[in-house]
């Protein structure tokens, strides 16, 4: 039976999430790739414990995560079974609906329907009687807004989600949305957006500025580009690799040859801070306090203890700073 490190409070730092009471390790564990029906359940669950015991206590599901469908939270469920569940105060479990889920016209975006059944179907995979968290995947342009977020704050309620959050909203949308959450007093704490070196969606839009100013968290996802902004690429392509396997994320289009050279300048700034590219990466997004945590996926334990040591490098000097600017233009 699973017995937790006692040290596994000792080196994570924790923050705020908005004006919230709820505290996020700085670094998160999401389990959008590699918790699905093709994956090792050994190497899942060695996963999961390794990143609880160094003080990574959130775990980042959805509905549709797989493969198949729902399959991330089915296993994370069994997980939690074989003695992970013991310490379930100490965790922060989020899921999400808002992509395609089962077949008809229920069964995806963002009507009330689908929110509350998605979210009691997900409850059943992974055993539990609520989550910490409970997100919209992303917009629907056909569902009223107000539906979505009467919904979400239904759900809250009924005692099925501790607080809510939206994920893949601009700042307008975000903006829309807190104001009726405010209205009703829902507890909307947090945004989950895309946000790394190559894509600054969030910066460009203003969304970033406005979470930090308005009491809104900000968690990222996909922090390395899918892998990009890591060295596995500066050599060719692996025939192991994502690219290869899957390519719905990261293709070979994407990798192209302004984009290694980019990547080339990167790994030697890393380097000279004593980081991997990954490493800096990640200590990028957290560089300025105004991300809550950012999402690392991850294939191995190994990779998840790696990631972890950057809680210790999210300074860099204006110098840094200029240069990763610099090669980000070229």
């Amino acid at each position: 039976m699973y017995q937790a490190s006692e040290k596994r409070y000792e080196e994570m730092k924790y923050t705020r999430c908005g004006r919230s009471g709820l505290f996020l390790p700085q670094v998160s564990l999401g389990l959008w790739h590699n918790f699905g029906t093709n994956t090792d359940f050994a190497n899942m669950q060695a996963m999961c414990h390794t990143a609880f015991d160094h003080g990574i206590t959130h775990f980042d599901l959805a509905n549709n995560y797989g493969p198949i469908p729902g399959a991330a939270e089915e296993n994370f469920g069994k997980i939690l079974d074989a003695g992970l569940r013991a310490y379930r105060d100490e965790m922060v479990i989020s899921t999400k609906a808002g992509y395609d889920m089962w077949p008809g016209p229920y069964g995806d975006w963002g009507s009330k329907k689908y929110l509350v059944a998605s979210l009691d179907q997900s409850l059943k995979r992974m055993g539990l009687d609520y989550v910490d968290i409970y997100y919209h995947h992303r917009p629907d342009p056909g569902t009223p807004l107000e539906e979505t977020v009467r919904a979400l704050d239904g759900i809250v309620k009924a005692g099925k989600a501790l607080y809510v959050g939206i994920s893949n909203y601009n700042k307008k949308q975000t903006i829309e949305a807190a104001a009726m959450f405010k209205e009703l007093g829902t507890p909307f704490i947090i945004n989950q957006r895309s946000y790394n070196m190559f894509n600054r969606d969030i910066e460009k839009d203003g969304l970033k500025d406005y979470a930090a100013a308005n009491g809104i968290g900000i968690i990222t996802f996909s922090p390395l580009a899918q892998g990009l902004l890591t060295d596995r690429y500066l050599h060719g392509i692996p025939e192991d690799s994502r690219v290869k396997t899957d390519g719905r994320f990261l293709n070979e289009s994407s990798i192209s040859e302004e984009a290694l050279k980019k990547v080339s300048a990167l790994n030697e700034l890393a380097k000279e801070r004593g980081q991997t590219l990954a490493q800096m990466a990640l200590s990028w997004i957290l560089r300025d306090g105004d991300i809550t945590s950012v999402l690392i996926g991850a294939s191995k334990p190994s990779q998840i203890l790696d990631n972890i040591g950057i809680i210790h490098s999210t300074a860099f000097t204006d110098e840094e700073r200029a240069k990763i600017d610099e090669i980000l233009m070229w």
